[in-house]
C-alpha cells in the first residue's frame, strides 16, 4: 500500500499513460519516451524500455497507449503516422513490437481494447473513421464512418458487449453497434465545439461522460433520448476524463491548455472541485486511477510521472469564501452566508441537522473525510427590489427600447430621446439631449468645427424693441411727467449737471448716419428742462434700437461697468446674417406724450450751481480710458458713440462634449455614451479615439445581451461605424449540413451533395422540393417545410422518413 506521493523523471514529455489490470505496472508513451515502470512502495522502478531496435521510426511516436485489460503482456499504441501498433512484452527478442496496422490515412488519436475480448481493438483516427481490429486475423475486421472531420476518442461500453461510443470534432457523440457498420445507433450534439474525450460510468449503465473545448464536462443519460444529467464548468478545455472507482459521483479531469491541475469533481457540487493535484509544471497529458480509489497516476509535458495520494490533495472548498453577495440586473439582492459559528475554537452549526444523525450509531455510515466536502450549512436571503430608483434598471431597458438613434433629423432625434428621458424621470439626461440639439442644430452646416459667435444685428434689434416696449409700459404707469422724463435720462443728467464744457450727443433719427453737434453750455439746467432732454431721449432710443449707438442708460445690460466692453470690436459688416430688408426705423417716441412738446427758451444760466451729489466728474470721465485689442486707447465717451455691435469670442464646444461622454462613462452609463455617438454620427467623428469607443460599444452590447434585448443590440451593431463592432453580427453564422440520402457532410455547396448529385431539400412529409425556410433535425439530417415538420412533431416523436430517429423541434 503506497502511503505517500512519488515522482519519477522521464527522458522526455509524455503524451499518455496506461496502467495494467493489477495496478502494479504503468506504461508511459510519448514522442521520444516509451517505458514500463513497476509501482513500488517508495518509488517507480523502470522495468522495460520499448523504444529500442534498429529502426526507430514513427511507429514508436505514440499519441496514445492502452493496456489489455485481460492479458497483461499485450499493449497497443496509436502512432502519429496513422499506424496502430501492438506490443508483446513477453517476447524474448529485444524488440517487443508485435503487429502494425496501416489502415488509417491520417494520425490515430485513440485506441481502446474491448473490456472482455482481449483480441478486439478499436481505434479512432483524424481521417474521420473508426476501425475494429481482430488480433487473431491480423487485419481490420470492420470500418465505421463517422461523417466527421476526425474522431477524437473511442470507448467500449463495460455494460453492453457490442456497443461503443465515439466523440468527434464537430461536437457530436455517436453510439455504435459493432455488428452494424453502415449506421450508428444514436447521435446527438453534446458540445458547442470539438469533443476531446469520453468515458462510460463503471457502475451506472446509462451514464456517459464527455468533455470538450467548450470547457464543460457533461454526464448524459442514454436510457431514452440523450439528456444532460449533470454539467461541470471548468476553466479550460477538457482533454481527458476518468470516473473514479468505487465512487459513483466522482470524476477526474485534466485540461488541454492553461490549467496544469488534475481536478477531481463531485458531480453533485459541480462548481468547486472536490480535490486538486497541482504538482505538474506543465499541461497534464494523461492520468489513470489505481485499483484503490485513493491513488491516481499522472504524466505531463514537463517530463515527469507522478503517483498522487488522495490525502495530499488540495481542497479548494476549504478555502472558499463562506459568504456570497450578488445583485441581479433588475436590482434584486441575494445574500448567502454559512450558519457556522465559531466559539472558543469550536465550531457549531445553527439550523437543522442532517437526517443521518437521527439514525442509531450502528446504522450510520461514516465515509472517509477525504471523500467528502467540508460540511457546511448555509442560508440564503433574497431581497426584492420594490421600485428603488437607485437599484432598478427599468430606466435602462425602457431607454434601450424607446430611444431612436437613426432615421430622423438630428433635432427630432434629440427631442424624442429627451422626452423619453423625461418620462423615465432622468432630468439630467433629458437636459443633455436638449443641449446637444441646441449646440449642433444652431450651426448645421459648419461640419465638425462647430463654434458659437455673435447673434445677428436683427436679433439684437428685436430684443431691444421688446425692451423698449417694456420700458414704455413702465413709464406710462408713472403719475408725473417729470419722473417720466427723468427715467430715461439719468446718466445724461449726471454728466450735464455742474458742467461748463460742451457735451456731444448722438443724433440721426433715421438711423442711417452719425452726426455730432456742439451746443453751448447749458449750465444751470434743472429737472424742468423739457425740450432738449426730450430730444436727446428720442435720439438715444432710436440710435440704440438701430444698432448705431450704445449710450449707457436704461438700455445698457450689465452691472454698469463699461470695462466689460473692452476689446470687443465688431463692425456692422462683420456681424453675421444681417437682414438687409429689415426695417430699422423706429417711431420718434416710445409713447404718445400727454401734451405737445414746445420749444421753450433755455433756463437762466447757473454758473455757480453746485453739482448733483450723484453726478460724475467730467474731468474724470475724460481722463478715464481703456485699451482695445489692437493696443488702441479708447475714451468712455467715444465708446458711447461707437456704431459697433459687441461680439462674444468663438466657442469650440467639442471638448465639452468629450468631457460629457467621459463623465457618463465614469458613472457607468455607457448607454448614453453609445447613443450620443450614434446620433451625432459624422458631426463628432475623430474627437473620441476608436479604442475608447470600441470599449463603450462592447460594454453596451454585453449589457443588452444580459437583458435579452437582442434586437436592440443588433441595431447598435449595424449602426456602428467601427469595423470591429459592425462585424459582430457576421460571425458564427456557418451551418454544417448533411445529405439526407448518403449522410455525407456538404461542405463545398451547402444545398448540393457531390456524391449523390442531388439537392436533398425535399420535404420528408409532403416529398416536395422546399423553397424558402427549411427545417431539419441535427440528429438524422432529415427535414422539410417548417409548417409540415411542426405539425408532424406535434403528434409523432420519430422522424417522418421512418429512419427511427427521435427528432426534436426546438
Amino acid at each position: 500500500m503506497v502511503s505517500k506521493s512519488i515522482i519519477c523523471y522521464l527522458d522526455g514529455p509524455a503524451n499518455a499513460l496506461a496502467i495494467n489490470r493489477d495496478s502494479t505496472q504503468v506504461v508511459v508513451a510519448g514522442r521520444n519516451v516509451f517505458k514500463i515502470f513497476n509501482i513500488e512502495e517508495e518509488e517507480f522502478v523502470e522495468r522495460l524500455n520499448l523504444r529500442v531496435g534498429k529502426n526507430l521510426n514513427l511507429n514508436f511516436s505514440c499519441a496514445d497507449v492502452v493496456w489489455n485489460p485481460v492479458e497483461d503482456n499485450i499493449l497497443a499504441t496509436a502512432a502519429t503516422n496513422g499506424a496502430v501498433v501492438t506490443w508483446n512484452i513477453n517476447k524474448t527478442s529485444r524488440s517487443k513490437q508485435d503487429m502494425v496496422f496501416q489502415d488509417h490515412k491520417r494520425s490515430v488519436n485513440k485506441v481502446c481494447f474491448h473490456t472482455i475480448e482481449p483480441h478486439i481493438l478499436l481505434s479512432g483516427s483524424q481521417d474521420g473513421t473508426m476501425k475494429c481490429f481482430d488480433l487473431r486475423k491480423k487485419e481490420a475486421s470492420s470500418t465505421f464512418y463517422s461523417l466527421s472531420e476526425s474522431v477524437r476518442d473511442v470507448k467500449f461500453s463495460p455494460h453492453h458487449y457490442f456497443l461503443f461510443a465515439a466523440v468527434q470534432e464537430n461536437g457530436n457523440v455517436q453510439i455504435w453497434d459493432m455488428r452494424r457498420t453502415d449506421r450508428y445507433e444514436k447521435q446527438f450534439t453534446a458540445h458547442t465545439g470539438p469533443v476531446f474525450t469520453c468515458d462510460w460510468h463503471p457502475e451506472e449503465r446509462r451514464w456517459l461522460a464527455t468533455g470538450g473545448r467548450d470547457k464543460t464536462i457533461k454526464i448524459w443519460d442514454l436510457s431514452m433520448k440523450p439528456m444532460v444529467e449533470h454539467c461541470i464548468q471548468t476553466i479550460a478545455s477538457v482533454a481527458r476524463i476518468k470516473w473514479r472507482p468505487q465512487q459513483k459521483f466522482h470524476i477526474a479531469s485534466c485540461s488541454l491548455v492553461i490549467d496544469f491541475t488534475i481536478n477531481v469533481w463531485d458531480i453533485r457540487r459541480p462548481f468547486v472541485p472536490l480535490a486538486a493535484f497541482n504538482e505538474h509544471k506543465d499541461v497534464s497529458t494523461g492520468f489513470a486511477w489505481h485499483h484503490e480509489p485513493h491513488i491516481i497516476l499522472s504524466t505531463s509535458k514537463d517530463s515527469t510521472l507522478y503517483l498522487h495520494v488522495f490525502k495530499d490533495a488540495i481542497r479548494p472548498a476549504d478555502h472558499a469564501n463562506p459568504i456570497g453577495l450578488d445583485i441581479s440586473c433588475y436590482g434584486d439582492i441575494s445574500y448567502a452566508a454559512s450558519n457556522k459559528i465559531v466559539r472558543n475554537g469550536r465550531s457549531s452549526f445553527k439550523g437543522e441537522s442532517y437526517s443521518s444523525t437521527k439514525l442509531p450509531v450502528f446504522f450510520r455510515k461514516h465515509p472517509s473525510a477525504s471523500d467528502q466536502f467540508r460540511s457546511a450549512v448555509s442560508s440564503i436571503f433574497v431581497f426584492k427590489n420594490d421600485g428603488d430608483k437607485f437599484l432598478s434598471m427599468t430606466w435602462f431597458i425602457e431607454s434601450a427600447r424607446r430611444y431612436i438613434l437613426s432615421g430622423r433629423s438630428f433635432a427630432e432625434l434629440c427631442e424624442h430621446n429627451a422626452s423619453v428621458a423625461s418620462d423615465l424621470q432622468r432630468p439630467h439626461v433629458a437636459q443633455t439631449w436638449r443641449i446637444l440639439k441646441l449646440l449642433y442644430n444652431a450651426v448645421p452646416n459648419l461640419g465638425a468645427e462647430h463654434s458659437w459667435g455673435v447673434p445677428s444685428v436683427g436679433s439684437i434689434s428685436e430684443m431691444l424693441k421688446g425692451i423698449e416696449r417694456d420700458e414704455a409700459f413702465d413709464n406710462s404707469q408713472e403719475g408725473s411727467k417729470s419722473s417720466r422724463h427723468n427715467s430715461g435720462n439719468t446718466f445724461k443728467n449726471r454728466h450735464q449737471s455742474g458742467s461748463k464744457q460742451s457735451s456731444r450727443h448722438v443724433s440721426g433719427g433715421t438711423g442711417n448716419g452719425v452726426a455730432t453737434t456742439d451746443r453751448p453750455d447749458t449750465s444751470g439746467a434743472t429737472d424742468n428742462s423739457t425740450d432738449s432732454e426730450e430730444s436727446d431721449n428720442d435720439k438715444t432710443i432710436t440710435n440704440i434700437a438701430s444698432g448705431l449707438g450704445n449710450t449707457q442708460g436704461d438700455f445698457f445690460f450689465g452691472d454698469g461697468e463699461t470695462d466689460q466692453l473692452m476689446g470687443f470690436q465688431c463692425t456692422l459688416s462683420q456681424a453675421p446674417t444681417i437682414d438687409s430688408a429689415q426695417d430699422w426705423n423706429l417711431p420718434g417716441e416710445a409713447f404718445q406724450p400727454r401734451h405737445p412738446i414746445k420749444d421753450c427758451s433755455p433756463p437762466p444760466e447757473l454758473d455757480n450751481a453746485p453739482s448733483s451729489p450723484t453726478s460724475f466728474d467730467e474731468d474724470y470721465i475724460e481722463t478715464k480710458s481703456m485699451v482695445g485689442i489692437n493696443g488702441e486707447v479708447y475714451d468712455y465717451t467715444k465708446l458711447l458713440m461707437t456704431p459697433e455691435v459687441p461680439s462674444s469670442p468663438a466657442w469650440v464646444f467639442n471638448d465639452v462634449i468629450v468631457d460629457m461622454l467621459h463623465y457618463f462613462a465614469a458613472q457607468g452609463d455607457v448607454q448614453m455614451c453609445v447613443s450620443v455617438l450614434l446620433v451625432l454620427g459624422e458631426r463628432f467623428k475623430g474627437f473620441v479615439d476608436e479604442t475608447t469607443q470600441e470599449q463603450w460599444f462592447h460594454s453596451y452590447i454585453e449589457i443588452l445581451s444580459c437583458f435579452q434585448l437582442w434586437n436592440v443590440a443588433n441595431k447598435v451593431i449595424s449602426l456602428s461605424t467601427i469595423s470591429s463592432i459592425s462585424s459582430l453580427n457576421q460571425q458564427s453564422t456557418t451551418i454544417h449540413t448533411l445529405c439526407g440520402n448518403c449522410r455525407r457532410q456538404m461542405t463545398r455547396i451547402g444545398w448540393f451533395c457531390d456524391r449523390c448529385k442531388i439537392m436533398p431539400t425535399q420535404c420528408s412529409v409532403c416529398h416536395q422540393a422546399v423553397r424558402g425556410l427549411y427545417a431539419w433535425c441535427q440528429g438524422c439530417a432529415h427535414g422539410g417545410h417548417l409548417q409540415h415538420i411542426q405539425e408532424w412533431l406535434q403528434y409523432h416523436p420519430w422522424c417522418p422518413t421512418g429512419c427511427g430517429h427521435l427528432c426534436e423541434y426546438t
